[in-house]
Parts: structure tokens; C-alpha cells; sequence
């Protein structure tokens, strides 16, 4: 119990960590939260700062979702428990960092590397997903969202993991979602930025 509860609290941290701020305010000496979208994820900073840095916040922030769920597994001995709940928390972590007064961001890219290590063969498929949503389209938003639908349906025809393990991916896709609340009702209004490698596009 001691070893999970830690586990938890180092994931909820090890998310808090704001790379796409830290990213945009060691190149450009500016607050991301104060430009495009407001967000601190990796698409606001590659609207903000480029592709370099949006490239390596997508690769941090993944990064931190896969060490917060393989510490949770061996912390305690690999529980699928306990590396589910971390998962959740990591993306918290993200989304509520309190190193910027729980302001964060939509913790997709965090999601992305807890599941990487949960159950990635699920995780691919859903990638495909979100890549063929975004190609289409070229709205990150809406990719991430019928991505973030699917994935406790792939997770459990293709994996059949532990009952926590889908658990946790019904409650991260339903997270998601939530926090692209904003973007959904942009999306309604015909207002969302759509993606652009050079930066933001209507």
C-alpha cells in the first residue's frame, strides 16, 4: 500500500513537470499559456515556438506518462493496479501541474506514453486512428477526441488486460474528452485552429 500511494504521487509529479512551458520559455522568453490556445501541449507550442520544440514536448510529455506507469509497476511488484492508477495519475499531474497553479494541459501526449507501457499493441491501433481523423481533417482536436473514444474499446477486444487496465483506459478517454470541451464547441462554431506544421491555421 505505502509502495503504491508513492507511486501515485511520484506519477502525479513526475506530470506536473510543464515541458511545452519550460520549452517556450527557454526559446522565446514568453508564457505559452498567454498565446494561441492557452494550452502548455505540444500543439500550442508548435504554434508558438515551432517545430522543434513542439516535436520535443510531444516526446517529454510522452516520455513522462511512460517513466510515471513503468516506476507504479515496479514499485509494486508489477501490478497492473497499480500501473493503472498511475496512468491516471500522471495525466492529473499534466493537466493540474502544480508547479503552474493547476493549469495545464489536455494530457494526451502523457496518455499516450502511460499506454505505450499498458497496453501498446491497443495504443497503435488507436494511433492510426487519431492520425487518419487528423490527416483528414488537419484538426488535432477532433483526432484526439474520437481517438480518446476508442481507445477503452481497443484496449479491451485487442488486449483483454485486467479489469483495472480497461478501467483506467475508459476514465483517461472519458478525461480527454472532457478536456476538449473548448475545442468541441470551437469545432460546433467553425472557429478551431487547424493544424499546420508551419504554425496555426484557420
Amino acid at each position: 500500500m505505502t509502495n503504491g500511494l508513492l507511486a501515485l504521487g511520484l506519477a502525479y509529479l513526475v506530470g506536473a513537470i510543464p515541458f511545452g512551458y519550460l520549452l517556450v520559455k527557454w526559446t522565446k522568453g514568453t508564457d505559452v499559456r498567454t498565446s494561441g490556445s492557452g494550452n502548455i501541449g505540444a500543439t500550442n507550442v508548435l504554434r508558438t515556438a515551432g517545430r522543434a520544440a513542439g516535436a520535443a514536448t510531444l516526446l517529454l510529455d510522452g516520455a513522462k506518462g511512460y517513466l510515471a506507469v513503468w516506476l507504479a509497476a515496479r514499485l509494486n511488484g508489477g501490478s497492473p493496479g497499480w500501473a493503472a492508477a498511475a496512468a491516471l495519475a500522471v495525466m492529473a499531474g499534466h493537466a493540474y501541474p502544480v508547479f503552474l497553479r493547476f493549469r495545464g494541459g489536455k494530457a494526451v501526449s502523457s496518455c499516450v506514453g502511460a499506454f505505450l507501457y499498458l497496453a501498446p499493441l491497443p495504443l497503435a491501433a488507436v494511433l492510426v486512428v487519431w492520425v487518419v481523423i487528423v490527416a483528414f481533417t488537419r484538426y488535432v482536436s477532433l483526432g484526439s477526441v474520437v481517438a480518446a473514444g476508442t481507445l477503452p474499446l481497443a484496449v479491451w477486444l485487442i488486449a483483454h488486460p485486467p479489469a483495472a487496465v480497461t478501467g483506467a483506459a475508459a476514465a483517461a478517454g472519458a478525461f480527454i474528452i472532457w478536456r476538449h470541451k473548448s475545442n468541441l464547441e470551437r469545432l460546433r462554431e467553425g472557429r478551431e485552429h487547424k493544424l499546420s506544421l508551419g504554425g496555426s491555421r484557420r
